[in-house]
């Protein structure tokens, strides 16, 4: 009985056995398919997952009561004091680009955005302006100013400039359409013509990036060039009532022709003078900011050919990258891209830099990347694909790739969205797959009079 027992005992134990492998294999080989689909994937279904689940940021984890754009998202719901309910003006601009990206692509219902769309517009009728021009931040559930700081608490001309930069978008797009539409077109043919932009000349020649009903122009900040502010001299040119002179443009922006440059770094001109101590170039975000709507491909004026200068730019911070000289192990061929998002503060936990040539600490921000894709679009591909495929347990969230991650010793990831980078991403996309949005915002005949106007040739 004894011997019997044991050795049904024993088949119970390599049966057993044998069913945990066949599970095991079952997992593994489950997982290794898993892999193969992503790498698999062709480049249509890759925009289209990337763009798709980028969008819910501006569709599904909008702020509720005013439909704009949070500053920030954490899917965790651990928010710095009441930050969740606080909108971005420049960031809801970029939303409101994406959602037309998303009506066009079908990802969002047609009707339903269009209620979206009508309920920001009644949202930005309702809040306080300042001589036409919103705040940086605004308080999503009341509709108060909320101050970006001390003294920033009132008009920002050029996040105001990246909303109607959206304004325009939207407008184009839905001119034509059902009566609803039209309406929900007129409203923002409304908002975008009441910016007062000459009001923040302060009767000099450029432009002044604050005003404050407290403390006036005691910030004391013109915008020269260059950065990411190109889209608010073209904005403030365009407008049909409240237009600045081109002389604010030529001597405060361009700096009296002093805004160009010949330096060159690995072999590729920089063109005009980035605001940055370096030669290197300044954060990726600047060639995607005032890109969003204004199409850069055969644009020039006596300055620089945009194009050029975008696309340089992009490989310029590739090249950095590649080059490498603090030897970080979150660089290669796949892994790049330095810009304005979260990072890795000493202690492992989460702060923010504009990262740069100039400001490198071994943190990539997804955004930079795959926002260049009309200017480096193989490059581009090849990150987003490594990001997707390669970091996909690491960097995939709910709103898709998460803000900054780092591969240094530990892998460190932000948790967490910004709308300034998640919006640039959805709207180059498009612009690269069928320059919807370029052709909307250039098709406004504003910005056509705003372009002669400070002497751009658009061929």
């Amino acid at each position: 009985m004894n011997i019997i027992f044991k050795i049904f005992c024993l088949i119970g134990i390599m049966t057993l056995l044998s069913s945990c492998n066949d599970k095991s294999n079952e997992v593994q080989e489950k997982e290794e398919n898993k892999v193969v689909e992503k790498t698999q994937i062709s480049e249509k279904e890759l925009l289209d997952i990337v763009q798709k689940q980028t969008l819910k940021y501006f569709w599904d984890y909008a702020e509720p009561n005013s439909g704009m754009a949070r500053e920030r998202f954490h899917p965790d719901g651990n928010y710095p004091k009441n930050d969740a309910h606080v909108v971005t003006t420049g960031g809801s601009g970029f939303g409101l680009m994406a959602i037309v990206a998303g009506m066009e692509r079908g990802f969002i219902p047609q009707d339903a955005a269009v209620a979206r769309l009508d309920k920001i517009a009644e949202f930005l009728d309702n809040t306080t302006r300042f001589h036409g021009a919103w705040p940086h931040w605004i308080n999503g559930e009341t509709g108060e100013t909320q101050a970006f700081g001390r003294k920033d608490n009132g008009g920002d001309i050029v996040e105001t400039s990246f909303l109607a930069q959206g304004f325009l978008v939207v407008r184009e797009y839905l001119k034509n359409g059902s009566e609803e539409e039209k309406a929900v077109a007129q409203k923002y043919d409304e908002l975008w013509k009441g910016i007062e932009w000459n009001w923040y000349t302060n009767n000099k020649n450029g432009i002044y990036w604050h005003w404050s009903p407290d403390y006036e122009w005691e910030m004391d900040f013109m915008i020269e060039g260059y950065n990411e502010c190109l889209i608010t001299y073209v904005m403030a040119a365009s407008s049909p009532d409240h237009a600045i002179d081109a002389a604010a443009y030529h001597d405060g922006w361009a700096r009296s022709g002093n805004i160009t440059t010949d330096v060159e770094a690995y072999g590729l001109p920089l063109i005009l003078k980035h605001n940055t101590p370096g030669d290197k170039g300044g954060p990726l975000f600047w060639a995607h900011y005032s890109y969003l709507g204004l199409n850069p491909k055969g644009l020039s004026d006596k300055y620089a050919n945009y194009w050029d200068l975008n696309v340089n730019h992009s490989l310029i911070n590739y090249e950095y990258c590649q080059e490498n000289p603090k030897n970080f192990e979150t660089y290669g061929p796949n892994s790049w891209g330095l810009t304005a998002s979260y990072t890795r503060k000493e202690d492992g936990g989460v702060g923010y830099s504009a990262h740069s040539p100039d400001d490198d600490r071994g943190v990539v921000s997804p955004t930079a990347a795959i926002s260049s894709i009309p200017y480096t679009p193989e490059k581009s591909l090849r990150a987003m694909r490594y990001f997707y495929t390669d970091l996909n347990d690491l960097l995939w969230g709910p709103a898709g790739f998460y803000d900054a991650f780092s591969l240094e010793g530990e892998d460190w990831v932000a948790p967490q969205y910004l709308a300034i980078d998640q919006g640039p991403m959805v709207v180059m996309i498009e612009n690269y797959r069928s320059g919807l949005i370029w052709d909307l915002f250039m098709n406004a005949p504003e910005i056509k009079t705003g372009l002669d106007k400070l002497g751009f040739n658009n061929k």
